[in-house]
């Protein structure tokens, strides 16, 4: 091997070393947490889609018959024709709005994308907002209903020769994801999205009994629990779920600074933390009993 040939293997290793593996990004939060989470497989995001369209147009088709039926058993003219517009409404809302109304909720997931464990979340570690959610869903008529429209049209001659241009040029957007590490979408791209593996859901049970245990020997004053909002929540939500021993760490110490903690200096990162969010949500939710909702830390309403 000549030196050449070494220097380059001794130049690239650290690169190699420093590349996300398998799928693994860091996202850091606009509250400076730095979570680890998996972008979501190609397989994993095409089960989950043909699971909601599974569920998306059996409904319709459901609801089709329903309507078929109650049109042939009635001779009324006016009935009939508030049917048809009522079909045409439902369909209009069920293809349109479907994806947006279920990933605007709180989680970012379809009924498909729960069973294949992914989510939608902000590529730049923010929160998903519903404009984001609009924009990645309306380019989904451009990336798969188009190219469907394409596929099952039929033609001759010159027009055979367009829809074979336009299944062609309207197939790129159906591979684009396989084009790009983080596997997203047009969509995604126009939006800032990902689809990214959701954490664990061992929180539920696991901080069921932590925090019933952490918070008898871990007392917050109120002052120290108003230091942060739902918008903190979640996000000590999700450092907790993912478990990393780093973020954990990281979080914990800025909450000590921040709230001016005087208590045991011994006590674990995770039971700190567990302690503390028991504590941040019985405060909060104290307070939405008495009509006050606060968003984040910002807000002092």
């Amino acid at each position: 091997m000549s030196v050449q040939d070494l220097a380059r293997r001794r130049a690239s290793a650290p690169r190699r070393a420093a590349e996300p593996d398998k799928g693994w990004r860091e996202f850091v939060t606009p509250e400076g947490v730095d979570l680890r989470l998996k972008v979501g497989a190609y397989t994993e995001r095409f089960v989950a889609l043909l699971l909601d369209f599974l569920i998306l147009f059996g409904s319709m088709a459901v609801f089709s018959l329903v309507v078929f039926g109650v049109y042939a058993a009635t001779k009324a003219a006016w009935l009939n024709e508030a049917l048809g517009v009522l079909w045409l409404l439902v369909t209009f809302v069920g293809r349109n709005f479907y994806f947006f109304l279920f990933e605007a909720r709180p989680g970012g997931a379809t009924p498909g994308k729960r069973a294949m464990g992914l989510r939608v979340i902000a590529a730049d570690g923010g929160p998903l907002t519903s404009d984001a959610v609009f924009a990645r869903n309306a380019m989904r008529e451009v990336e798969v209903f188009l190219p469907l429209a394409f596929l099952f049209s039929q033609g001759e001659g010159v027009d055979a020769a367009l829809i074979g241009l336009g299944a062609i040029w309207s197939g790129v957007f159906v591979i684009f994801p396989l084009f790009n590490r983080d596997r997203r979408r047009l969509g995604d791209l126009a939006a800032g999205t990902m689809v990214v593996k959701a954490p664990r859901k061992l929180l539920q049970v696991d901080l069921a009994d932590t925090e019933r245990s952490a918070s008898r020997g871990v007392v917050f004053a109120p002052a120290q629990l108003d230091a942060y909002g739902i918008k903190e929540l979640h996000v000590l939500e999700d450092v907790i779920r993912v478990g990393d021993r780093k973020a954990m760490a990281e979080v914990a110490a800025r909450i000590r600074t921040k709230i001016g903690w005087d208590g045991p200096a011994d006590i674990a990162d995770r039971t700190f933390l567990n302690a503390y969010y028991a504590g941040l949500r019985g405060r909060l939710e104290s307070q939405m009993l008495f009509g006050r909702r606060r968003k984040d830390k910002f807000d002092k309403g």
